[in-house]
């Protein structure tokens, strides 16, 4: 990597959400108010052999073995580790999946105070906050020069040794408690579009905007602590049919303004040449991106100007 500024947001992806990455690393700057502040930069699953090198092989996940697949949707996840070491553990960083995108400006939460904190994030949601009290480092600042101790490929190693569990790991639940602070829920608002919305994030994988009518490509969880029984049919499906199997197809996002959000910044990507139409083409040939992208990209109004991209006030209420 080149030098990297003394702010910068990661965006972490695999070949799966390679479009999607490439529309939130263009939202970041387009959205924000302060663009030559920060540098935004893509980290790809692909240009980490370790993650090859692991196919096929058994890790610890919430309790239980499971079997490494590089083409899982969200094989990319261990990446949000890697922005530290990247950036020699100096300056800070702002780390966020490839399905998360800048409604408001970054920059507010770069440069805000961390209080002496390492990471500023939110809590899951549901049972994995209180059950098991997993943070959700889907979206996390870090103030690199506390976070000496990550060593990404090091760690997803010892996933494989049956050393580290990767709920642990990807909940922070192997962080020092007082190393870790909370930020406002609109920095990483799970499927919720508000006017207060920083940075959206489509987490919910089975209404994801852009995979409407695909098959899904994902494994779901193999253990549900308010009702185990689900747990063991999820378990005896992949083992007996595939990851992949009897799992159906996406379905369309229920909030229209996310869906013509996400497609009006693909849009401007088109327009700018960040994303090309061959490139377009050969991911729906890949079931990576819904087969109706350009139709609903020709019903799609422009976005309106940074700061209020969607007109929110005046659609939210047409919405209601």
């Amino acid at each position: 990597m080149s030098e990297t500024k003394d702010y910068c947001v990661f965006v972490h992806t695999n070949h799966k959400q390679w479009i999607g990455a490439l529309v939130a690393q263009y939202s970041m700057k387009r959205n924000s108010a302060n663009p030559d502040k920060f540098d935004v930069r893509i980290i790809h699953h692909k240009d980490y052999p370790f993650f090859q090198e692991m196919e096929g092989k058994p890790f610890l996940r919430d309790g239980v073995e499971r079997i490494w697949r590089n083409d899982d949707l969200q094989s990319f996840t261990p990446l949000r580790f890697m922005p530290p070491e990247l950036m020699g553990y100096r300056g800070r960083a702002v780390v966020v999946d490839p399905d998360i995108f800048a409604v408001g400006d970054v920059w507010e939460l770069l440069s805000r105070d961390m209080q002496g904190k390492a990471i500023l994030c939110r809590p899951r949601s549901g049972p994995k906050w209180w059950l098991d009290r997993c943070y959700a480092s889907s979206v996390m600042l870090l103030d690199n020069a506390k976070l000496t101790h990550w060593r990404c490929e090091e760690r997803f190693r010892a996933m494989f040794d049956f050393k580290l569990d990767y709920m642990d790991w990807i909940g922070l639940r192997k962080e020092p408690k007082d190393s870790i602070g909370l930020f406002e829920p609109e920095w990483n608002d799970f499927d919720r579009l508000t006017p207060t919305t920083k940075l959206l994030h489509n987490t919910r994988r089975l209404t994801q905007p852009w995979k409407t009518g695909l098959p899904i490509d994902w494994t779901p969880a193999d253990r549900f602590r308010l009702f185990p029984p689900i747990g063991w049919l999820m378990r005896a499906r992949r083992r007996l049919l595939g990851d992949h199997a009897l799992l159906g197809r996406y379905v369309r996002h229920p909030d229209r303004n996310q869906e013509r959000f996400f497609f009006g910044l693909l849009k401007e990507c088109l327009e700018k040449g960040i994303v090309t139409e061959e490139l377009l083409r050969e991911e729906m040939a890949q079931n990576h991106i819904r087969h109706d992208a350009f139709e609903v990209l020709d019903k799609t109004p422009p976005l309106g100007p940074p700061g209020d991209p969607l007109n929110l006030g005046w659609n939210l209420q047409q919405a209601a």
